[in-house]
């Protein structure tokens, strides 16, 4: 048994070495993937892994929260004065959870949420029929009114809430390339006493460093997020509030206002047990980092590359929804471009190190396993240093791979040449 249990060990850390050269002899393009800054990493290892601290600071259920209470406050001031709040929950473990944390908090079951719809660049916590919360709430979509430029149907996003009056508008996305007139969102909620709620996973990190718009600065009153992507921390989410901050368990009105307290409750007891501490540990050093002028540099080159790679792409031929970006985010469709499937596209940049997604486009008619687009984005070659002359290597790439998708030996060529590109990029540690 104990030969057995070694030679598993040993074959598990052998994987870890595998993912190691993986990444490091490929280029990550999917835009909500990224590279962990080393302290970040090295947190996610420390003693706080072994800690229960069920409960907020100063109100937990365990003893020994000493260390616990200060490490959570830290990183609570810190996601606060980042994004410029008035509160931040830093428990909850993931994006989805933090998004049916605001529902449960403000929405009775059988309410409805009013949000993106999911082909036109949505989140499935944004009232995809297979998630639980679709269970619970009824979800109505707003979506594009115009694919060349993006623009967001707001005439109908106005009439769907006075018509169904939403407990939530929610504005984000998880494949839309443009910015949101969260002004025009916020108007729309105030008129029918909505919440307005921002997931803001995707963009995070652009959000924190000013390169894009705050949804605090327009009115909004929630905004959601996961820690990782443009961030650059752990996996894990976030929750961040305006209103009065009270005890995190007590028992408040339900009123706007007292959103941040509906809000924690919500987490815990409501839908979590004990926070990560290692993982609320690693939450306050991404934050302490995404407030650097380094941070604010990087999240600029971010878009600058995705722009000039959308740019590039384009003239080779690939239909990028909305003619270009303003954010992290390229969505290609793949069938207009070279009349191939998404899922077709994936595994032909998948074998030359390219590491994409395929996604689902606006009125997709495909299924989303096998579905018309492939998203990619710029944040974890940023990361490496890349910048807009690579951007153009990356982009004739991706044009001769689907070019020559069926010559095998020019496949192992390209595969090579990116593997070597790679040596001059190595990922930071």
């Amino acid at each position: 048994m104990v030969k057995d249990f070694k030679r598993a060990e040993k074959n598990i850390w052998s994987i870890v070495k595998d993912e190691e050269i993986r990444q490091a002899e490929g280029l990550e393009l999917i835009p909500s993937e990224n590279y962990a800054s080393q302290e970040v990493l090295k947190a996610l290892g420390t003693v706080f892994t072994n800690k229960y601290s069920e409960g907020y600071p100063g109100k937990r259920y365990y003893g020994g929260q000493e260390n616990t209470d200060l490490i959570e406050n830290i990183c609570i001031q810190k996601a606060e004065k980042l994004f410029k709040c008035d509160h931040a929950n830093v428990q909850p473990y993931s994006g989805s959870p933090a998004n049916l944390a605001v529902y449960s908090a403000w929405a009775n079951p059988g309410d409805t949420i009013l949000s993106m719809n999911l082909s036109h660049g949505g989140h499935l916590t944004h009232g995809s029929p297979l998630t639980f919360s679709s269970k619970i709430y009824k979800f109505i979509h707003y979506g594009i009114k115009n694919l060349e430029t993006g623009e967001i149907d707001y005439d109908e996003m106005e009439e769907l809430a006075l018509k169904y009056k939403p407990k939530i508008i929610v504005a984000g996305y998880s494949s839309y390339p443009r910015e949101l007139d969260y002004e025009k969102i916020s108007k729309i909620a105030n008129k029918i006493g909505a919440v307005a709620m921002a997931d803001i996973a995707h963009i995070a990190g652009l959000v924190a460093a000013g390169v894009l718009k705050n949804p605090f600065a327009y009115g909004f009153h929630v905004c959601t997020s996961t820690t990782h992507k443009t961030l650059r921390g752990p996996r894990g989410g976030l929750i961040l509030s305006k209103g009065v901050v009270s005890n995190p368990l007590s028992i408040v009105e339900k009123k706007i206002e007292n959103l941040p307290t509906l809000i924690d409750r919500a987490v815990f007891p409501g839908i979590q047990g004990g926070p990560h501490m290692n993982v609320i540990l690693a939450k306050a050093i991404a934050f302490e980092e995404a407030s650097s002028s380094d941070f604010k540099e990087y999240s600029n080159q971010i878009i600058k590359n995705s722009k000039y790679l959308a740019d590039k792409l384009m003239e080779k031929g690939f239909k990028i929804i909305t003619n270009g970006t303003d954010n992290h985010i390229i969505l290609i469709d793949m069938i207009k471009s070279f009349n191939i499937s998404g899922g077709n596209a994936e595994k032909i940049f998948d074998s030359i190190g390219l590491t994409t997604n395929k996604n689902v486009i606006p009125n997709d008619t495909r299924k989303p396993f096998d579905p018309s687009g492939i998203r990619i984005g710029t944040p974890a070659v940023t990361t490496r240093g890349m910048k807009e002359k690579d951007m153009e290597i990356i982009s004739q790439w991706m044009f001769d791979s689907i070019t020559h998708s069926d010559n095998e030996v020019y496949l192992k060529k390209l595969r090579l040449e990116v593997v070597n590109y790679c040596k001059k990029f190595p990922i930071p540690k």
